[in-house]
């Protein structure tokens, strides 16, 4: 808890925003003076304990499930389906990580939404034994205004941070990509004890369906400032005369092909299936083959809010041993 004056005092946001803007400035400065790592001999070795926070089964929470400042600021009337008594739901179900959005671009003033709310979550979460990993979708426009929102996160108490890399509101794809580095590479050299993760669209798509989308990514770039890898691996997207509507072959391709682009064998993986809404209990079972073949650390489907209860069953397919 912080002392007087409270949070939702003009006073404490000045406050706040000033030394959260200071922490961006001394850490900039650092950096800049610092000299560039030499790049790493052999393949990037992402830190294995700081990636067990990703391993095993997890569920997705965006802020159209949990937040009532954003549901409210759409519709007056409307609450969010999910609150705290659903974390029990999840623990009941065997989830082993709760991963939840914490801001969104549609309400830019608030770089972390429902504080109190958020914290009860996570707070019980942690007494059920549940981790939680707070995630943003950033639009990669302005660097200082992506960095508040993450910085956010790694100061909240979460268990781990993941980048929602998806985003083309930067219709400039060199600086696009440069400003992701620039964040990831803020984020690691600041916190560099704090598990993170890098959740971008599947390679499949990248690489093969859609090249335009985000064309030379900078994957070797970005593997050594990860601990995990998350791909959107969404193969209800796809349709069956495109070969790709195959729970099995497209979860496992994105994690081949992932490991193939950064350049590491070993690294770990774990693929995010979808939409719920779509998927039966045989495709999860083809995903979780999918998983053990490629040796990925856990898998989770999106999202939670559309997960039918026919799926929990399979859904503990997924679950991981956590021992280091």
């Amino acid at each position: 808890m912080r002392p007087e004056p409270s949070k939702s005092s003009p006073v404490w946001f000045r406050r706040s925003r000033f030394a959260l803007l200071a922490l961006l400035a001394v850490a900039a400065v650092f950096l800049a003076a610092c000299d560039p790592a030499p790049p790493p001999a052999g393949p990037p070795s992402p830190d294995p304990v700081r990636a067990i926070v990703f391993k095993g089964l997890g569920t997705w929470w965006d802020v159209y499930d949990w937040s009532p400042s954003f549901v409210s600021s759409r519709n007056p009337a409307a609450r969010p389906p999910h609150g705290i008594a659903d974390v029990d739901r999840l623990a009941a179900a065997g989830v082993q990580t709760l991963y939840i959005q914490t801001a969104t671009y549609r309400l830019p003033n608030e770089p972390l939404l429902d504080r109190a709310l958020l914290r009860q979550i996570v707070d019980r979460a942690h007494s059920l034994g549940i981790r939680v990993v707070g995630w943003y979708l950033p639009e990669f426009n302005d660097v200082g205004y992506d960095l508040e929102r993450f910085v956010e996160i790694a100061r909240f108490g979460f268990d781990g941070l993941g980048i929602d890399i998806e985003s083309t509101a930067n219709a400039d794809v060199a600086a696009r990509s440069q400003n992701l580095i620039t964040e990831s590479a803020f984020l690691r050299g600041v916190f560099p004890q704090l598990p993170m993760a890098a959740i971008p669209v599947s390679a499949v798509i990248w690489e093969e369906l859609n090249r335009s989308w985000w064309p030379n990514f900078p994957y070797t770039e970005l593997a050594p400032l990860f601990d995990a890898w998350m791909p959107m691996a969404y193969w209800s997207y796809r349709t069956p005369q495109s070969g790709w509507f195959d729970p099995y072959r497209y979860v496992y391709e994105s994690v081949v092909r992932l490991r193939r682009a950064t350049g590491n064998a070993n690294l770990p993986v774990h693929p995010i299936g979808g939409e719920a809404a779509k998927l039966s209990g045989p495709d999860l079972f083809w995903m979780n083959a999918a998983m053990v073949d490629s040796g990925s650390i856990g898998g989770s489907i999106y999202d939670d809010a559309t997960t039918s209860p026919d799926l929990v069953g399979a859904l503990g397919l997924f679950r991981r041993d956590l021992v280091k």
